[in-house]
């Protein structure tokens, strides 16, 4: 099954700050659109979720044919992966997933003494590579790259597949997915487990050149979204502009509680989303996860052996529960 890293506390019921998921809850309009079609629960969707697809379809100004959906991005993250990951580059640190699931991978490393900014205008793909993957914002850090460089990539290397993954986009950055028409070795993966909070309703969707969607979509599962999830993020998509606020606001609870954190001598660095990288050294954080568990305060080392022992991702929560976690720290850290 891989690394758990990414996974686990589905029955956690402390707080939570390992994974990335939102805090906040689905919008209103989310919930009541999934139990308006729960009794309906015995009837199939539209095949390939036609209604979810024209709406994404019309929003992106980008033709139907180019999308596919499924239920949450990390499946169609590993159908791209069994597909085209024979030799994958990756800046490093990432999404966890990638180096578990590429059949080999090189990497370009993001440097602490650079806040793991890069700019892609330096980037050098190996000769070979079927797959360069770069996450915008990236994870597990939440910094954001500049992406005016991108099409000069795609012309560059063009045998090589370029994978951005923009699961936070609805956080921070520039989207390329527009630019996906233009170029036939460009792919773009997004899911609205983030900050639109539908991780449990799992939806994701990529788009793709065409051939690829055409075949992602007829080796798939017609009906891959359940009629709740299909529904919760139709109603989602249609209120964006609630996103966008409650995005300024978990930033603004991140960017809070990393100061916080710096005022216990932790250093914490850059981030355009609601998480962040922190650097606990001295302390190991593999130890001090251990002590803020017993605490019901789950979190988890990064486990990065060329960063060292001190860095843990940390995801804001809501603010009385930041202010608990603080507090945790404060005691272990004297």
């Amino acid at each position: 099954m891989g690394s758990l890293s990414e996974k686990g506390g589905g029955a956690f019921r402390g707080i939570k700050l390992l994974l990335c998921e939102n805090p906040l809850p689905p919008i209103e309009e989310a919930v009541a659109a999934a139990r308006a079609e729960a009794p309906h629960g015995n009837f199939y969707t539209e095949a390939y979720s036609a209604p979810l697809r024209r709406l994404i379809s019309q929003q992106l100004g980008i033709v139907e044919e180019h999308l596919h959906i499924n239920a949450g991005s990390e499946l169609i993250l590993r159908q791209l992966f069994d597909r085209f990951g024979q030799q994958v580059h990756l800046l490093t640190p990432t999404y966890s997933l990638f180096p578990e699931i590429a059949h080999r991978y090189t990497e370009t490393r993001l440097l602490p003494k650079n806040d793991f900014g890069f700019d892609l205008e330096d980037l050098i793909i190996p000769e070979g590579t079927t797959l360069a993957v770069i996450v915008n914002p990236n994870n597990p850090n939440g910094g954001i790259f500049d992406m005016i460089p991108l099409p000069g990539l795609l012309r560059r290397y063009p045998q090589t597949l370029f994978l951005v993954d923009e699961a936070f986009i609805g956080m921070a950055g520039e989207s390329v997915a527009h630019l996906v028409p233009q170029y036939n070795n460009l792919l773009v993966t997004r899911t609205l487990s983030k900050a639109h909070s539908l991780a449990g309703f799992r939806v994701g969707y990529a788009i793709l050149p065409l051939v690829i969607a055409e075949d992602m979509n007829s080796h798939n599962d017609a009906y891959p979204l359940a009629r709740p999830s299909e529904a919760a993020a139709i109603a989602t998509l249609q209120n964006e502009e609630k996103i966008r606020s409650r995005a300024k606001q978990l930033h603004l609870w991140a960017e809070e509680l990393a100061a916080q954190m710096r005022g216990l001598g932790i250093r914490t660095f850059p981030s355009s989303t609601y998480f962040f990288l922190a650097d606990f050294a001295p302390h190991d954080a593999g130890q001090l996860a251990k002590a803020l568990m017993a605490q019901d305060i789950l979190i988890k080392a990064l486990c990065d052996p060329r960063l060292g022992k001190g860095y843990m991702r940390v995801t804001t929560s809501l603010p009385e529960d930041n202010a608990r976690f603080v507090e945790a720290l404060r005691t272990l850290m004297k």
